[in-house]
């Protein structure tokens, strides 16, 4: 075999399905941007799901429609089923981050085809020995009520060379696909290659280690049969037309065409792999233990790079809390195995950008924004790491053995793996109860398992009753607040109703802009329109009931003056984001937005809180072009091509059609790309007014702002609030002056009033002295209750009562603090009663901190408590006379 770099192996797989009619399509981002379900992008076809559901009936792709596509995908696989995160590194053919080609049908064709041009370009363009290769159909299923496929068998007989022993029969859990819980499912057919020696082949069949995990016996394609529908009840229904979904994984199939035995030794990860043997000064394959570290920080810096490229950050939830542990899990390698104890990662992001300039542009693109938010994750983590051996120290002073709670502690709090935690403690002589640590572990597992339960339905079943059938639906919002409309379809959801209409001026939820609401109406009945949603091309109007009567001409008016103040928060975002670029660099990139008829919210990346000089340029620039009430230039069907030379900012991961709207406030200031509605003019907008500025996640700030009515309202309150406060101070030449003149005051006040109070706390300790109990023991007692005193107060009564006794004395206060619901106690020893009658102070004020809802503790001499039952202190006071009886030795 000739040896092909990678970037010709994926041309080629390209170039093959062109030729067969195939639209090449770019990679969906491996962040899904509409699909609740998914945490990441895990396969192919998660961006041609409607589709295959049926809601759509073809690919949209360079102005045609398409029957069938081919591309590579960008996919994640760290958790549900897909979860390969803890082999990653020490296999040589798992990834979190992995490239999937792929080739559809929609409709069209169907078995023989995916077949027989599988094996055309694996044994005839590719040269692949057909006598490596096997094939595995699906054996059928009793539980489902599915025959085997012989179907797909006599295919591969009729359209390939294959060996008929090398055809086997598996089960459902290797040859069903389906893509969840629910949804399309169907038979598949994966193509296996046997990579072992001629010797080895001989002693044992390869058809005997298929799927048997064998590193050299592996699967490289699947081809998938999507003829079902999963439904929420678990049973299958046939879908309307049956489809193509194949995948091969890109990283295998080079290191098969290269002819290496290992995925990193493909120059898919060579380039990577040099430039970490060079920050660390050593060769890869001389070392297991360092070559492990070496593929895991190669492996890790993809995923974690593309993720943040397609717009996830790392953060504590959900994906973010994904990307964070495959960042810190690649840090902590390098740390521990390879000696990086500064930054190392994020130097990485280079080598990627170029590697994928060509076929993904988007690193490149934004190689700046990825490299910092790399950067400030390591930074952190390495001091956490830093914080967590000492903690590891404290931890196992003087122990023989480290607990499972604290092992997991390591791990949960502070990124240790058991396995470091593990290194560490044998180098200090220690042992770790891993037992207790996995029993933390799977607990948080289940919790994981529970809160990370997509349980959305994707067989989508809920069927349109369709009255009128038309192609022709528009959108006439941007021009009109009301319009004749039909009503086509409805359907119940849950509480609600959702209709589609013929046409509609009724702004649906999208780009961050909410839906209009308004009426539906006919003269007699009133509908209320409560939100819109957008869906393959339609707006589902959801509504607040059916009318009996659904026919006819209907007028549709949306709320004007709600929408009328939407607008001026959308246009100001386009101020806001052109000032922010301006005045803080042009590395800002909008990161998300939402605008309403109260605020707007915008996400930014950029690396530290603004400053609030920054905040007020902001906000002066964005009213000064409010009041120059520049007009809109709104351009629809702009050649997206012209949009670009023009420099109209767009956003990535977004996918935009051929054609798109530009939106121009200024052609020097501000022009993007935006479906939303927008004033007619700047100065329609009234006032901007920032209202907070926040972090989101790493590199990401956030701003919310006002304008309009809201920013007039927000001006008004202030100047009431303010007059209130002139009210209450009286005449000021300076307010805040005089304000914080009094908060000084007033400090003082209390100062004066605590020393006070303490003269009168120690005229009760003498007192209380003076009438000491003596218990039968002899031991003398001070006890009483000290209204008003705190936790400290107590204390410093306890040492003065312990200086004025000297011996034979054991002192024990309490107070109450009603209204917070606390309760204090104090208890101090004399030192003779320690030493010759065994007493502890610590070991007292614990039973009593008890019997107040509490608990303390502290030294022999001198030990407090506090509780939450205050009605219970004068109970625990009677109690302490047979408490210390009761210790003495």
């Amino acid at each position: 075999m000739s040896h092909k770099t990678s970037a010709q192996i994926r041309q080629e797989f390209f170039d093959f399905f062109a030729e067969k009619d195939h639209a090449i399509v770019d990679s969906a981002p491996v962040v899904p941007k509409n699909d609740p379900t998914l945490l990441f992008t895990n396969a192919g076809m998660n961006q041609f799901k409607a589709i295959f559901l049926g809601e759509e009936d073809a690919l949209k792709h360079d102005g045609k429609l398409w029957k069938r596509a081919a591309d590579t995908q960008k996919c994640i696989r760290v958790s549900g089923k897909h979860n390969d995160l803890e082999e990653v590194g020490h296999d040589t053919y798992h990834h979190t981050l992995f490239e999937m080609l792929g080739n559809w049908s929609f409709g069209d064709y169907f078995k023989k085809e995916a077949i027989g041009w599988a094996w055309e370009l694996l044994v005839d363009k590719w040269g692949l020995d057909p006598d490596r290769l096997y094939a595995t159909v699906f054996e059928g299923d009793e539980a489902d009520g599915l025959p085997a496929d012989d179907e797909a068998v006599e295919l591969w007989k009729s359209e390939t060379t294959i060996n008929h022993d090398h055809i086997l029969k598996c089960s459902k859990k290797d040859n069903f696909w389906e893509m969840g819980e629910t949804g399309p499912c169907g038979p598949c057919s994966e193509v296996h290659i046997d990579l072992r020696s001629d010797e080895e082949r001989k002693k044992k069949p390869g058809r005997d280690l298929v799927n048997m995990d064998d590193p050299r016996v592996m699967e490289i394609w699947n081809l998938v049969f999507i003829q079902f529908n999963r439904k929420p009840d678990t049973s299958l229904e046939k879908l309307p037309a049956q489809h193509v979904d194949t995948g091969m994984g890109f990283e295998r199939i080079c290191a098969v065409l290269q002819d290496k035995t290992s995925n990193y030794d493909t120059d898919v990860f060579t380039p990577l792999l040099d430039e970490i043997s060079d920050m660390a000064g050593l060769t890869y394959g001389e070392d297991e233990e360092k070559d492990i570290a070496m593929r895991v920080i190669a492996d890790h810096i993809r995923a974690v790079t593309f993720s943040i490229a397609d717009g996830a950050s790392p953060g504590n939830d959900g994906r973010g809390y994904v990307i964070r542990r495959i960042l810190r899990r690649a840090i902590r390698y390098g740390w521990d195995v390879l000696d990086f104890k500064e930054p190392f990662f994020y130097k990485l992001v280079d080598v990627l950008a170029e590697q994928f300039k060509d076929v993904f542009p988007e690193i490149k693109a934004q190689k700046e924004y990825i490299v910092n938010v790399i950067r400030s994750e390591e930074k952190s983590f390495l001091k956490t790491l830093g914080q967590g051996i000492e903690l590891f120290n404290e931890m196992v002073e003087g122990e023989k053995k480290l607990s499972g709670e604290d092992a997991f502690k390591l791990h949960d709090t502070y990124g240790f793996p058991i396995d470091l935690t593990e290194l560490m403690a044998r180098e200090r002589g220690v042992e770790v109860d891993v037992e207790g640590f996995n029993k933390h572990m799977q607990a948080q597992k289940e919790r994981a398992r529970a809160a990370g339960k997509f349980s959305v339905d994707q067989s989508d079943s809920k069927k349109w009753n369709v009255l009128k059938k038309t192609d022709d639906f528009e959108f006439v919002g941007y021009d009109n607040a009301e319009s004749e409309v039909e009503i086509l379809a409805y359907r119940k959801e849950g509480e609600r109703f959702a209709l589609q209409l013929n046409r509609t001026p009724f702004y649906a939820e999208s780009g961050g802009q909410v839906a209009d609401t308004g009426l539906i109406t006919n003269g007699d009945e009133y509908i209320k329109v409560l939100d819109v949603k957008k869906s393959n091309g339609q707006f589902i109007h959801y509504v607040d009931k059916l009318p009996e009567d659904l026919s006819g001409i209907w007028t549709a008016s949306i709320d004007l003056d709600r929408r009328i103040e939407i607008q001026k928060h959308h246009s100001a975002t386009h101020l806001v984001h052109s000032a922010l670029r301006g005045i803080l660099g042009d590395h800002v990139q909008q990161k998300g937005s939402l605008v309403d008829e109260h605020h707007l919210r915008f996400d930014f990346s950029h690396f530290e809180a603004m400053t609030d000089e920054q905040l007020d340029e902001v906000e002066q620039l964005v009213n000064k072009k409010i009041q120059e009430n520049i007009p809109l230039q709104e351009e629809r069907n702009v050649p997206i091509e012209e949009a670009n030379d023009r420099g109209a900012m767009m956003l990535f991961g977004e996918k935009y059609g051929e054609s798109v709207r530009v939106i121009t406030f200024d052609e020097d200031y501000s022009v993007e790309l935006c479906g939303g509605t927008h004033v007619g003019a700047t100065g329609e907008i009234g006032y901007f007014r920032f209202t907070n500025e926040t972090s989101v996640a790493a590199g990401i700030r956030r701003i919310e702002a006002v304008c309009g009515m809201h920013a007039d309202k927000l001006l008004r309150d202030e100047k009431r609030l303010l007059q209130r406060v002139k009210g209450a101070i009286g005449q000021t030449e300076d307010l805040a002056a005089d304000v914080l003149k009094l908060i000084e005051e007033k400090k003082a006040l209390e100062k004066e009033l605590e020393k006070v109070q303490m003269q009168n706390t120690g005229a009760m300790l003498d007192e209380l002295i003076a009438n000491a109990g003596e218990l039968d023991s002899g031991i003398k007692l001070v006890k009483g209750e000290i209204a008003g005193a705190d936790m400290d107060a107590l204390k410093q009564l306890g040492y003065d009562g312990i200086e004025k006794t000297k011996k034979n004395t054991a002192i024990v206060l309490g107070s109450k603090d009603e209204k917070e619901g606390k309760v204090y106690l104090m208890v101090a020893l004399t030192q003779d009663l320690i030493k010759e009658k065994g007493l502890k102070a610590g070991v007292l004020v614990g039973q009593l901190g008890r019997l107040v809802g509490g608990g303390g503790g502290g030294q022999p001499n001198l030990a407090t408590a506090g509780g939450r039952q205050p009605e219970k202190l004068s109970e625990a006071l009677e109690k302490v006379n047979e408490l210390i009886e009761e210790s003495i030795r």
